[in-house]
């Protein structure tokens, strides 16, 4: 694809920009910034990091920043919406796979992603409570549902009137190791486009003291909990069996094993742990480029996975045979927001959102999971054929480079040598660029130097 057809899908509002990662780092901030609508000062956002003022206000003790380098995955459309996504990350190949994922998916729709209402869970844990007095603390509980959810009503100023706020009280027996039964208490709060856990938080200190002395015991903790098991999302995808072709291996062949490969994942809790990984290696850079709790999402996401006493795979992949397509789909809870917190005060989030153009939290929450579903389906697709290091190690190759010392388009061209060579090692990088110098100052080399500053590394 030309410049100007580049220009031109930018134009349309495709996200299907063929030839994005071989624009300079100028041509695809402009890229971006005109899709988005972007300010001067937004898109500079994209390409500073964070203001030494703007950190100490944000933490304690603050000495610095730590940045993560900011990319664009392409391709992607969820629920009929072409979007760019934002996403912070330092590992080579992800974005690049998300991207793949999110085209072989695109010829049949793109994701379909629904998710809940933002409900998210409170706790308080009630001990002493003697067991034969617990049925009896519930019931009591119970019959003062609306007077509890009233009192945590009026510790938010707005969510309520949003159609957010307490929603429902529920109690749990929990026989806890040494100290017998714990009363929990969850209180299901409406958070709306927040991730809302300060205002969780809030109400369940607020009602804890009428918990109490309705339950006779005494109040230990009162916190959300991140197994948001009500806030869940689900997005799917349908790849056609000739998308999945990959050299000698027929694209039914491949749509086979990756349903194997997932099934191995749902029984085998050691390969499931790199597969919901990979995962998340799609989820957490939007959660991060968002400015959302990339800690909370991972820790909600394989709680769920292990919901029924096994640690399992979140995906489910199929084989629909009679339409010749390979069927993905992808559960997990994800509590994001897009007001409030670090959202609000990181103008790299308040950008972030931006790009991507979401209505709220739902929204971001169904692009955020359909990114993990794509990044999946890449991932699968390469083990199960020519294995995954093939890919992920020619993108490696430029990062060894830069620890090797090189920069610029000298680590590209160093990059592109070893991948040719086949081996991609810091040590080789070193003897490239070590040859390079000598030949400039006049030297003999002593090593191949590589493609010279005008050429490409051979193919």
């Amino acid at each position: 694809m030309q410049r100007e057809d580049l220009w031109g899908a930018v134009a349309s509002r495709s996200s299907r920009l063929h030839g994005f990662h071989r624009l300079s780092v100028e041509e695809r901030c402009a890229l971006v910034t005109q899709w988005a609508g972007l300010s001067d000062d937004e898109g500079a956002v994209l390409r500073s990091g964070l203001e030494m003022r703007r950190a100490d206000a944000l933490v304690e003790n603050a000495v610095g920043s730590f940045a993560l380098p900011l990319g664009i995955a392409t391709n992607f459309r969820v629920n009929g919406r072409d979007v760019l996504v934002p996403m912070a990350i330092e590992e080579p190949s992800v974005i690049a796979a998300a991207s793949f994922g999110a085209l072989l998916a695109r010829d049949r729709g793109g994701f379909k992603a629904v998710a809940d209402q933002p409900l998210m869970i409170g706790q308080v844990h009630l001990t002493d409570v003697p067991p034969d007095a617990l049925d009896a603390a519930i019931t009591r509980i119970q019959a003062e549902r609306d007077e509890i959810l009233a009192l945590a009503d009026s510790t938010s100023a707005t969510l309520p009137g949003l159609g957010g706020g307490a929603k429902s009280v529920e109690c749990r027996r929990v026989d806890s190791r040494g100290m017998g039964p714990l009363l929990v208490v969850h209180l299901l709060f409406d958070t709306r486009d927040a991730m809302g856990a300060n205002a969780v938080n809030t109400a369940c200190e607020a009602v804890a003291p009428l918990l109490e002395s309705l339950s006779g015991g005494r109040v230990l903790m009162r916190i959300l909990s991140n197994l948001a098991d009500h806030r869940l999302v689900r997005s799917s995808c349908r790849v056609p069996f000739s998308s999945l072709q990959r050299n000698e291996m027929a694209g039914d062949v491949v749509a086979d094993r990756i349903a194997r490969a997932n099934s191995a994942a749902r029984s085998d809790p050691y390969r499931a742990a790199t597969h919901n990984k990979g995962i998340m290696n799609g989820v957490d850079p939007v959660v991060i480029a968002t400015g959302n709790d990339w800690r909370g999402a991972e820790a909600g996401a394989h709680a769920y996975a292990a919901r029924d006493g096994t640690y399992r795979a979140l995906t489910e992949w199929s084989v629909d045979d009679d339409e010749g397509l390979l069927v993905g789909t992808l559960e997990l809870p994800l509590a994001l927001g897009t007001v409030g917190g670090t959202t609000a005060s990181l103008p790299s989030a308040r950008v972030g959102l931006k790009v991507l153009g979401v209505s709220g939290s739902r929204e971001l929450a169904e692009i955020a999971a359909s990114v993990g579903l794509a990044q999946n389906l890449a991932a699968l697709r390469a083990l199960v054929t020519e294995g995954i290091q093939a890919g992920h190690m020619a993108l490696h190759a430029r990062q060894v480079a830069l620890a090797a010392g090189a920069s610029g388009e000298l680590a590209t061209l160093i990059a592109e040598q070893m991948v040719a060579e086949g081996q991609i090692r810091v040590a080789r990088a070193r003897e490239l660029l070590e040859s390079r110098d000598r030949q400039r100052r006049g030297e003999p080399a002593t090593s191949d130097p590589g493609p010279d500053d005008r050429g490409s590394a051979p193919a």
